[in-house]
C-alpha cells in the first residue's frame, strides 16, 4: 500500500479534541487560582493547542460569506469602485485652483474646510478618455495613514457590500496602468481600484516646493 505524499488529497487531516484542550485549560486556570504552575510539558501542550486553534483557517462557510464594502463612482462611462475604509468622504467639486509645473493628472486643488487638497484625475493617469467637468463632479477623498488626496469621479452612482469570492483577478480590456492598481473585477465589470496602492505610489504623490 502506497504512503499518501504530502500534499495529496489522501493525507490525513490532523484533528484537534477540543474538548479535551478545554480541560486541559479548565485544569490549569484551577492550578492558577491555587498558586500552582501546571507541569512544563501540560503548559507545552496546551500552548501548542492554542497556536492550533488561532493558526486553523477558516471554516468554508466564513470564507464564502466574506465580503468588502466599497464606493462606486463613474469615470469615463465605465464603473469603477474603491473600498469604503479608504474613503473619508465624498465631496462636490467647487473651487479648483489649478497648479502650474505639476504632471498633467494632477487636476488641482480645493479647499476643504480649510484643508488644501491635491486632486488627481485618475482619467488622465489611466489614460482613459476625457471629458469636461461639470457639476456632477465629485471628489472621492482618499486617506491613509501617511497620504491624503481627492481622486475625481464623474458621479457617485452608491455603496455595496461584495462577495470576495465574486471578485476576478482582471480582464483582458484593462490597460497595463489600470491593471497595475487593480484590486479585482466584479461579474457586472466594476473595476475595483487598489486604493492602498494609488495611496502609496510615489508617482501620485506631489510634492510642492515654495521659494521663500
Amino acid at each position: 500500500m502506497s504512503t499518501p505524499k504530502p500534499g495529496s488529497r489522501e493525507q490525513k487531516k490532523v484533528s484537534v479534541d477540543w474538548r479535551d484542550i478545554e480541560r486541559r485549560m479548565a485544569a490549569t486556570r484551577a492550578a492558577i487560582e491555587r498558586g500552582s504552575t501546571p507541569p512544563p510539558a501540560e503548559a507545552q501542550r496546551i500552548l501548542k493547542a492554542r497556536a492550533q486553534a488561532l493558526a486553523r483557517e477558516p471554516a468554508p462557510e466564513e470564507a464564502a460569506n466574506a465580503r468588502i464594502e466599497v464606493v462606486e463612482f463613474l469615470l469615463a462611462y465605465e464603473h469603477y469602485a474603491v473600498e469604503s475604509r479608504y474613503v473619508r468622504e465624498v465631496y462636490p467639486l467647487e473651487s479648483l485652483t489649478p497648479l502650474p509645473c505639476t504632471p498633467a493628472f494632477v487636476l488641482g486643488i480645493i479647499n476643504l474646510r480649510g484643508e488644501i487638497l491635491s486632486v488627481i484625475d485618475i482619467r488622465k493617469f489611466f489614460e482613459l478618455p476625457e471629458q469636461g467637468l461639470t457639476d456632477l463632479n465629485k471628489v472621492i477623498v482618499l486617506h491613509s495613514e501617511n497620504m491624503l488626496f481627492g481622486i475625481l469621479a464623474d458621479a457617485i452612482t452608491g455603496v455595496r457590500r461584495i462577495p470576495i469570492a465574486d471578485i476576478q483577478s482582471s480582464l483582458p480590456t484593462l490597460t497595463d496602468i489600470r491593471a497595475a492598481y487593480l484590486r479585482g473585477v466584479t461579474p457586472d465589470r466594476t473595476v475595483i481600484l487598489d486604493a492602498e496602492k494609488l495611496l502609496s505610489d510615489a508617482n501620485i504623490i506631489v510634492q510642492e516646493q515654495v521659494d521663500r
